[in-house]
């Protein structure tokens, strides 16, 4: 049985996603510290790592990635909390869990939504330096065929 990282799984999934219904790991730059995020379907999680970090895979999920790294590019522990609004105004609250892996940190989240869905999240992160980052952003969402 192949181990796959979740880092790596990441990775190659972002690499896929060169078609119109792609998802882009996107970056903010907050003081000295880098925010990336990015918003996947678990669909495109291999099911060992999908088990491993209990990630529920299904058409109707996606994974919300938010990583910090500090001046030296190295993962620092946060505090990530937020929410994730569709269209009509349902909103849905996002329960991050803290990955490590080896020198990488992680912060994941699952949201449910329908096929072709716009969800707007906010995230707010509480960085090692005591102040709070902000992230708002619109992501419409996809199920795979």
């Amino acid at each position: 049985m192949h181990m796959y990282s979740l880092s790596k799984c990441l990775m190659v999934a972002s690499v896929l996603f060169l078609s119109p219904c792609s998802f882009a790991e996107q970056k903010v730059v907050f003081g000295e510290y880098e925010i990336h995020y990015i918003v996947i379907p678990t669909t495109f999680l291999d099911s060992s790592v999908a088990n491993q970090y209990n990630l529920v895979r299904g058409n109707d999920r996606a994974l919300v990635n938010i990583s910090i790294l500090n001046a030296e590019s190295k993962g620092v522990q946060a505090v990530v909390t937020g929410t994730s609004k569709n269209l009509i105004g349902q909103i849905q609250t996002l329960s991050f869990a803290e990955v490590k892996e080896q020198q990488a940190i992680y912060y994941l989240a699952q949201l449910r939504h329908a096929d072709e869905e716009h969800h707007r999240l906010e995230i707010s992160i509480q960085l090692p330096n005591g102040k709070t980052a902000h992230l708002d952003f619109r992501q419409k969402m996809y199920w795979e065929r």
